[in-house]
């Protein structure tokens, strides 16, 4: 386990600092612990020097190795408007539910990358997975929820093979989202949104053809 990192990617604004700060470092430190890796004792001291004297919001990239080295990058952030609709497509490509590396948010993207060249920026925002189970599992940057109108989100179990979002821990956490598996016939039950903790949630519609 020494041929990928750790990644963290977080949002930062000026007047609100890191957005979901704690549940970011609370995922760093339980990935490495879960893979062997060393503790990231100074990883929010090292996130807060990058951004020092910042005045515009910034995308923030995190990485932490098996030798414990952390490296920092930022960029321009611009939020998405508030009623853009995503349009999804789902990947031929599959995961497998029982690598467990697929819980981790790491450097290996080869999977999400093979799913994503499926399609062009222009037939699809993002791309669903879906497990050897057939079952919905998350998109190749975000978690997948679907609202069945019973005012509680669903969105996969970990145990389907997909990573444990900073968001959608967020949601359960709020109970605003429960884990419940979702079947390529649910999503035409209901509203669908994908999100992660840089942009939060995201209304989707799903093209088919």
């Amino acid at each position: 386990m020494t041929d990928f990192s750790l990644i963290e990617t977080l949002r930062w604004e000026p007047d609100e600092g890191f957005i979901r700060l704690r549940l970011h470092l609370a995922r760093l430190s339980r990935s490495a612990r879960r893979i062997g890796f060393p503790e990231p004792l100074d990883a929010a001291a090292r996130l807060e020097e990058a951004l020092a004297g910042e005045k515009e919001p910034r995308r923030v990239r995190l990485t932490f190795d098996d030798k414990g080295r952390i490296d920092i990058t930022t960029a321009p952030f611009a939020p998405l408007s508030p009623d853009v609709v995503w349009t999804l497509r789902i990947a031929n490509t599959r995961l497998d539910s029982t690598d467990r590396l697929l819980r981790l948010k790491t450097t290996r993207r080869a999977i999400y990358e093979a799913a994503r060249a499926e399609f062009t920026q222009q037939q699809a925002d993002e791309i669903i997975l879906l497990n050897e189970r057939q079952e919905v599992c998350e998109g190749t940057i975000t978690s997948v929820f679907l609202d069945d109108g019973s005012g509680t989100l669903r969105t996969p179990p970990i145990s389907c093979g997909l990573l444990a979002g900073v968001l959608r821990t967020e949601l359960i956490c709020q109970r605003r989202a429960r884990v419940c598996r979702i079947t390529l016939d649910d999503l035409d039950k209901g509203t669908l949104y994908v999100g992660n903790s840089l942009r939060g949630l995201i209304r989707a519609r799903l093209q088919k053809d």
